[in-house]
């Protein structure tokens, strides 16, 4: 997606629908449709990984057994 476009998709984002006009509307629902498909394609990729299904496993009993970090501990905050 050029720059612009994506300028122009979060603008458009932030606009109430009865403002917008039909192309500014085609605009959100076409890059908002882009943006889900995407995610899926990633999702479906990713579920179909046995190395990122280890990942998560191990990073879950990781999480049980306490073995985390605190984002305030990590970045000092």
């Amino acid at each position: 997606m050029a720059s612009s476009s994506l300028y122009t998709h979060a603008f458009l984002k932030y606009m109430k629908l009865r403002d917008m006009d039909e192309k500014e509307l085609k605009v959100l629902i076409k890059e908002s449709v882009r943006e889900v498909m995407e995610d899926l394609i990633e999702d479906l990729l990713a579920l179909s990984s046995k190395e990122f299904l280890k990942s998560i496993e191990e990073a879950r009993n990781d999480y049980k057994q306490g073995k985390i970090k605190y984002f305030e501990e990590l970045f000092d905050v």
